[in-house]
């Protein structure tokens, strides 16, 4: 007999997502939940990220992931001004817009086939010539021949959201274990009923997996899990004494990203190297060529921070949320790769409306595991 199951959700991982998800299910009434983290809670990819909300930017094509995407960024008003009435932590939604950078003959076809599918889908999208880009952002590099502007791309300081989710979850009375891995989930007739540590198990009636880069490494009796690999990507962060650029700037090789402090985000490597989560010279060679392409002005300042993170990538590079058809309260939503900031609100809600809810949401229901 399996003792009576203590928790009314487990929620494995501790990053943006999982504690994003503790929240929402507390929001609909839950009040026993566990969240269980290997290392740190909130000090992995969520840690080391730009936290941009670069729907345009980043998506190719309209479709599946991009109406998730959109719709994602679409709820971060409401839940920025939600979450600093609760915790009192105001997590920096910045409104301004996102320029994208063009400096060759490359650049500009990439630029222009980007303009013309988003103007076909009633996108907001500005083309700029050098002159209007350079007079918006004085900074960016001369050489640049023409841009994009999305007024609609935004930014939020992924930290202090990190720090809102923490201080929800303590004032709400949620459990959060640091250092405590899960091994393995417990399934008995076709339900997950808990999971398994080094140092004990614990029973629940629901169990969320939310490991992010860890996810394939946690066993689970019954199933196969689609793989979740680690793709590692080094950031910098420059220091200025004043805030030099309005908007978030990309070009096709890289970004940088403003913040309110005065520290200028630039990133990002696309590393396939395993668990080696780690700063290397040809790292941060890569991504500061990229942010003096960007703005020359960018070589004379310190560098104020490196940091790396492991982000959790499918194959298909698309996120993984959904049900287990063979494992009932199995619920899992990770590998979220560049986008876990952006789709972490968004995720929470739809994830935590089909736990108690019992039915997949619409918008989720091409990313479910089953599609492998």
């Amino acid at each position: 007999m399996v003792r009576e199951l203590s928790q009314e959700a487990v929620i494995i991982g501790a990053g943006v997502i999982g504690l994003a998800i503790a929240r929402e299910l507390h929001r609909r009434g839950l009040t026993r939940i566990t969240i269980l983290d290997s290392g740190k809670a909130g000090r992995e990819a969520s840690f080391a990220a730009a936290g941009m909300l670069a729907v345009q930017a980043e998506t190719d094509e309209t479709g599946e992931f991009f109406d998730l995407c959109r719709a994602a960024r679409d709820v971060y008003p409401d839940f920025a001004a939600d979450i600093q009435a609760e915790t009192g932590i105001d997590i920096e939604l910045d409104r301004a817009g996102t320029i994208y950078l063009a400096f060759n003959d490359s650049d500009i076809r990439e630029l222009s086939h980007r303009y013309e599918w988003q103007r076909r889908a009633g996108l907001q999208v500005e083309r700029l010539s050098a002159r209007e880009t350079c007079k918006l952002e004085p900074f960016v590099s001369p050489d640049v021949r023409e841009s994009l502007l999305f007024p609609d791309d935004w930014q939020v300081e992924n930290r202090r959201l990190l720090a809102a989710l923490e201080r929800s979850a303590a004032r709400n009375g949620l459990v959060v274990e640091e250092n405590r891995r899960v091994d393995r989930l417990i399934v008995k007739n076709g339900r997950a009923i808990g999971v398994e540590t080094p140092v004990g198990k614990i029973y629940s009636q629901r169990v969320v997996l939310a490991a992010g880069a860890w996810t394939s490494l946690i066993g689970v009796e019954g199933i196969e899990i689609p793989t979740v690999r680690p793709v590692r990507g080094q950031i910098l962060a420059f220091q200025t004494a004043k805030r030099l650029f309005s908007h978030v700037v990309y070009s096709p090789r890289g970004y940088i990203v403003p913040r309110a402090d005065g520290r200028i985000l630039a990133g990002a490597t696309v590393e396939e190297v395993g668990y080696a989560n780690e700063m290397t010279p040809a790292g941060i060679d890569f991504v500061a060529t990229n942010a003096f392409e960007i703005s020359p002005a960018l070589s004379g300042l310190p560098i104020a921070e490196r940091c790396s993170g492991l982000r959790p990538r499918t194959t298909d590079g698309l996120p993984l949320i959904g049900t287990f058809p063979q494992v009932e309260n199995l619920f899992i939503a990770t590998a979220h790769y560049r986008n876990g900031i952006l789709l972490a609100p968004l995720t929470a809600q739809l994830t935590a409306e089909m736990i108690v809810g019992n039915g997949v949401p619409e918008l989720l229901k091409g990313f479910g595991p089953n599609r492998f």
